[in-house]
């Protein structure tokens, strides 16, 4: 570790936090309905979009029709996509003549895109056309993260309203989001990439002599429109298969720096809309603090194992001394890939600049850990944020239970009902990682996948369906993936960790949005200072803890101890 690093780190994360307010202001504007600097251009496009769609703007929808309307809304998505996975040989724009997707292969990719998860069972430039590129999985990176800011939006408006049976408008919300703050933003940053180096062109590949003489052929494509969208929208599925390790993903530092930047601005300056939506801007700085201990404790532990090196290849006579730089680029060196790997699974994102199954025991660990975490640090865009609130709920009624008093929060007494629908909820992801590893751990068609034996394979087994059912999307990259298990099992995952989880968060909503707000009296419990942050990070760490440390010690932990003691499997 160096001083340098250090400050590369600290710049990144001062960067965010200028941008929290102004932007999270902004997006408070967007979902209130109110005039922003750009509605004199985007107003009448909106207007007609409602016209044409036979959408009433005016007309809200309780918590079961704006749940049904994100069902069907991802239904039919997840159907246009499989129909242009599997018919891309007689669609256009496909210069390289690829072939359609097997059918197993088109179901987890198309589940992996609606569900904003972007797992990628294929290589991209080897697999798909330009056209299944842009119109199939560029507008899903569009819509999907739309959809989670939506949610986010209606659960906020729950706690934020009183004695009402209604949450907004979906169809409304989603079409915001994505006027209003995807598409400008997503514009703005493409542009910066192509500026930087990233491809943006409809030709299918260059050719160029080598220094040895021979031809090589290089892939092309409209790169940096989906690498800009990938990232703001934390969908983090690459254009090419390793993702932000290639050049024309990320060719130097800047992009890299860019592309960090990207996937957290958005999901970290929602944490703030909430709080200026709720009339309560202390309490959005309460999440957001809970939300960077974590993830700034992921960045350093990453940081300090992969700088610290491997014993075993020491041992063998390798210089130690730039610490592990196995499956790393030399341009971002380790704070910066550190940086990255934290940064994407504390989000779902699930981009990668370097290969996380070449981490150490401990490297490889922190990330696999923060995405058991529940992905809300600060997680995905929308999703994050409707997860952490469910937390939060799960927080303020330990503090109830400590002093006999109903729990509150922002005014609202947290009962029965929503507890039931919070465990539910919460229970999702270590039934999907746990249930799914066990069975494939146990059956030798599965296994036959994973590249190492021992632990790491285990460890890249419970990978995979961690960042299946967390919509992460990152892999360790030993695991064969593409066979008919894993492509089903893992899209199963993926559809229980987006679906299973919201539909109880949006019974809280309702649940919460019927309740009268109450002022808060002597006895209330607050909830936007300091002690309310530490129960917060306690309660996550507890759950993360109690579920899925057995199998992390079976795994990452296991060859972190054996490369201590110099040994391998």
């Amino acid at each position: 570790m160096t001083m340098i690093g250090w400050l590369q780190i600290a710049i990144f994360f001062l960067a965010v936090l200028i941008t929290v307010k102004p932007l999270g202001l902004y997006m408070a504007r967007v979902f209130s309905g109110e005039r922003t600097a750009l509605s004199p251009v985007l107003e009448r496009l909106e207007a007609d979009l409602y016209r044409l769609s036979g959408i009433s703007p005016g007309k809200e929808q309780g918590w079961l029709a704006y749940t049904v309307s994100m069902l069907v809304f991802s239904l039919t998505g997840f159907a246009t996509l499989y129909a242009i996975l599997r018919l891309q040989a007689y669609l256009p724009l496909n210069p390289q003549g690829f072939a359609g997707m097997a059918p197993d292969l088109a179901f987890n990719t198309a589940v992996s895109f609606v569900t904003n998860t972007n797992w990628q069972n294929y290589g991209g430039e080897t697999t798909l056309s330009h056209f299944s590129q842009m119109a199939g999985l560029t507008v899903q990176n569009f819509l999907s993260a739309a959809t989670g800011m939506a949610l986010a939006v209606a659960l906020t408006r729950a706690l934020a309203r009183s004695k009402v049976s209604t949450l907004g408008n979906f169809w409304v919300d989603m079409t915001r989001a994505t006027l209003y703050v995807l598409l400008p933003l997503a514009f703005v940053v493409a542009l910066a990439f192509v500026a930087m180096g990233l491809p943006q062109t409809l030709d299918a590949s260059v050719t160029a002599t080598t220094l040895e003489g021979a031809s090589q052929t290089i892939s092309l494509g409209p790169v940096a429109s989906q690498e800009a969208i990938k990232q703001l929208g934390t969908n983090g599925g690459g254009f090419f298969n390793v993702n932000a390790a290639h050049p024309f993903e990320n060719p130097t530092a800047f992009s890299n720096y860019l592309n960090i930047f990207a996937m957290l601005s958005i999901s970290a300056a929602l944490v703030y809309t909430f709080g200026e939506l709720v009339g309560n801007r202390r309490q959005g700085w309460a999440i957001i603090s809970a939300m960077a201990v974590l993830l700034i404790a992921g960045v350093a532990t990453v940081y300090w194992a992969e700088a610290a090196g491997n014993p075993i290849l020491t041992a063998l006579g390798v210089d130690g001394s730039a610490g592990n730089m196995e499956g790393k680029e030399v341009r971002f060196g380790q704070a910066m890939t550190a940086l990255y790997a934290a940064v994407t699974t504390g989000l779902s994102d699930g981009g990668v600049n370097g290969m996380h199954g070449s981490f150490t025991g401990l490297g490889g660990l922190a990330p696999m850990f923060l995405m058991q975490l529940g992905e809300v640090l600060p997680g995905g865009v929308g999703s994050g944020l409707y997860g952490m609130l469910v937390f939060a709920l799960l927080a303020v009624f330990v503090s109830g239970l400590m002093v006999g008093r109903t729990p509150e929060f922002l005014g609202k007494k947290i009962e029965g009902r929503e507890m039931k629908y919070a465990m539910l909820a919460v229970l999702v992801l270590p039934l999907a990682i746990l249930g799914f590893t066990a069975i494939s751990a146990m059956l030798p068609f599965a296994v036959a996948s994973i590249g190492t034996p021992g632990p790491h394979g285990l460890s890249e087994i419970l990978y995979a369906y961690t960042s299946t059912a967390g919509n992460n999307g990152s892999a360790f990259g030993g695991l064969t993936g593409n066979t008919v298990w894993y492509n089903t099992t893992l899209g199963i995952a993926m559809l229980l960790g987006r679906f299973a989880y919201v539909v109880p968060v949006m019974a809280i909503a309702g649940s919460l949005a019927a309740k009268v707000k109450v002022p808060p009296s002597s006895g209330t419990f607050p909830t936007d200072g300091p002690l309310f942050v530490g129960l917060l990070i306690g309660i996550i760490l507890i759950l993360g803890g109690l579920q899925f440390f057995p199998a992390l010690a079976l795994g990452p932990i296991v060859e972190h101890l054996a490369m201590l003691a110099g040994q391998t499997f």
